[in-house]
């Protein structure tokens, strides 16, 4: 085996392939080569094996898979953005025009009517944006990068086996940059063990069929282990003397517990004496506001492992199904993160002993836990959020941190529309993509 690269549109593309197919003119020819043999081995038909020497390389889709923004998305503007006055009118329409459908597909799946909604007003809008990219294209570039080779060859042998089994012709099957399609953004190699045909056509059509679509998403979360009858979680308020440092998504505690001590609903009413685990959130620090989320929480991040994400799914559908907007808002005034910052702050966390996870510059679950650790240990409140104390404590310069405020058009449903080709693309993305 032997690694060989090549530039497309001034993209490097590099991969893995055997010596003998070095006979091809491109890396990508070479690469489409190796694919070939393997879609042969898989099985897959003539016809459908011959549709990779038709595909391209796409400049725009390692454009998007290697972008990295320069800031940490604070919550306030990723929950803006996306929870919006007019996505929650738009979803409450779709409720009441699917209320048939949908109250079917949760009898038969266990996932209530308003959160199918909220999956499919956050993947596509409601349809609205479905990806407009070849699948085949976008997947055949990313197989032939090294950064997610293995992962993305899968997705394309299982785009090819879509194609091969007449579910769906190579022209039809437009989606995001990374290969997601349909209503509900399923990968190929989600499509293939969850899709289901909802309206009994004989089809399983995510472009074309909300039937299917909706069945779909429900079969797909039923099978992640959604729990019937439990919610995602709730908005909660802490009393004044709550120990911080008990908070976070790997500390799980039973409700009993949260309830003595002294967590109350958003509506100020204790909590319910049922037994079940729950984990106590803060996304934006203590400043902002607190979720206690339970098992099917886990399952919406199994769609999609960002916790921001999971907050949204859930804060959508309660909106939808008639709740109100936050008890405490998640703070405007928040700077925004450099990546670089946070970087610094991961491998200052390490040196003494943390461990916050790799020095990626995203401030994810394994950083704030670390966070959490080091204000516990100092007697700071262990909110596990990098405040500029925690950041002076640690010997960084925040300066220029402090001077980048986060400019805020409103808080939750207050936001404008969001949903362009990139931030439309970038839900998907994360869904099973990330590193």
């Amino acid at each position: 085996m032997r690694i060989r690269c090549g530039k497309y549109f001034g993209v490097l593309f590099c991969a893995l392939f055997p010596v003998s197919l070095f006979a091809a003119s491109t890396p990508f020819e070479v690469c489409i080569s190796s694919l070939q043999q393997q879609a042969r081995a898989q099985g897959l038909s003539v016809r459908t094996v011959e549709l990779l020497a038709q595909v391209s390389p796409v400049e725009r889709v390692i454009e998007l898979d290697r972008r990295q923004p320069e800031f940490n998305q604070s919550f306030a503007d990723y929950l803006t953005r996306r929870v919006t006055a007019d996505r929650v009118q738009r979803g409450r329409a779709q409720l009441r025009r699917h209320r048939s459908l949908l109250n079917r597909i949760a009898v038969d799946t266990g996932v209530p009517a308003h959160y199918l909604v909220a999956f499919w007003g956050l993947e596509t809008n409601f349809g609205s944006f479905l990806g407009s990219m070849p699948v085949l294209d976008s997947l055949a570039t990313l197989a032939c990068d090294l950064r997610r080779s293995s992962y993305f060859t899968g997705e394309l042998l299982a785009a090819l086996e879509i194609v091969d089994r007449d579910e769906v012709t190579p022209q039809q099957m437009r989606g995001s940059w990374a290969g997601a399609f349909g209503h509900v953004q399923f990968m190929p190699s989600v499509f293939l063990r969850y899709a289901i045909d909802g309206d009994n056509d004989g089809r399983r059509d995510l472009w074309g069929s909300i039937p299917d679509a909706m069945a779909s998403a429900g079969n797909y979360l039923a099978n992640l282990g959604w729990q019937r009858e439990e919610r995602w979680g709730r908005e909660v308020r802490l009393p004044e003397d709550f120990p911080y440092h008990m908070s976070g998504i790997d500390k799980p505690q039973p409700l009993a517990n949260w309830r003595r001590l002294g967590v109350r609903t958003a509506l100020n009413k204790p909590l319910a004496t049922v037994d079940m685990q729950a984990a106590l959130l803060l996304p934006a620090g203590s400043r902002g506001p607190a979720f206690l989320v339970y098992d099917n929480f886990h399952t919406i991040m199994g769609w999609n492992r960002s916790e921001f994400y999971a907050l949204a799914v859930g804060r959508l559908a309660d909106r939808i199904a008639g709740a109100g907007g936050l008890w405490r808002a998640p703070p405007a005034d928040v700077p925004q993160l450099p990546r670089q910052a946070v970087q610094s702050l991961q491998t200052e966390l390490v040196q003494r002993g943390l461990e916050p996870g790799k020095a990626d510059g995203i401030l994810g679950p394994a950083t704030r836990a670390a966070i959490r650790a080091f204000q516990h240990d100092r007697g700071m409140l262990a909110d596990g959020y990098p405040h500029p104390e925690v950041l002076r404590a640690l010997g960084l310069e925040n300066k220029d941190i402090e001077n980048k405020g986060l400019e805020n058009k409103g808080l939750e449903d207050a936001g404008a529309e969001d949903m362009d080709v990139e931030a439309a693309d970038g839900e998907a993305a994360n869904r099973k993509a990330v590193d």
